[in-house]
């Protein structure tokens, strides 16, 4: 079966292919021209069913998934949330982004705090758009530690652990994320598709 990915972030398209390793994934890009899709939102939820019906309307009768994903930090009034991707401003890179957090600990004097990641998955089919929720709790600190991962990866400690997610082993990462959490309850829905 043929899943086509609403996105173009290569760090989402390469987890989303090792999670729904047993069909076909496929990127959005790969079949039309990338195309702005206002993400006006004001949820997770709400940005990935406007994604995944984007793309849906483009490459009807197919199954299209779409990821919307971040970082909450309540210490921040929950910045960036959905924000995450363009927290830095509408052109920043997964670096800028993460420096940008760092910056806003730094200025409050925050080493360690609590934090989340929350990913919505969306998946449009010709029977409806269904979504799924996943999440990872743990703190954020205020550098970044490690290669591994990508966005805020090297300042999120997973609970249970003493590494970032850029430290971490990917294995590691590929139990415990919230992406992962998200997509193995959209296999559920897409196996009886």
């Amino acid at each position: 079966m043929k899943i086509i990915v609403a996105s173009g972030n290569k760090g989402k398209i390469k987890e989303i292919k090792k999670i729904l390793n047993s069909y076909d994934v496929i990127p959005y890009t790969e079949l039309i021209e990338p195309f702005e899709i206002e993400e006006n939102g004001r949820t997770f939820k709400e940005n990935a069913i406007i994604k995944a019906k984007a793309i849906y309307e483009k490459l009807p009768e197919n199954i299209v998934i779409a990821d919307d994903s971040g970082i909450s930090v309540p210490a921040l009034n929950n910045e960036p949330g959905i924000f995450s991707a363009r927290y830095a401003g509408e052109n920043a890179s997964d670096k800028d982004n993460l420096n940008k957090l760092i910056n806003e600990l730094k200025k409050r004097n925050i080493k360690k705090t609590p934090a989340f990641y929350t990913a919505a998955i969306a998946i449009a089919t010709p029977y409806g758009v269904f979504t799924t929720h996943g999440f990872m709790y743990g703190d954020v600190i205020d550098e970044a530690r490690g290669e591994k991962g990508f966005g805020y990866d090297p300042m999120f400690i997973p609970k249970g652990y003493n590494k970032t997610l850029g430290e971490l082993d990917e294995s590691i990462k590929q139990k415990i994320s919230h992406r992962v959490k998200a997509l193995d309850l959209a296999q559920k829905i897409i196996k009886v598709l």
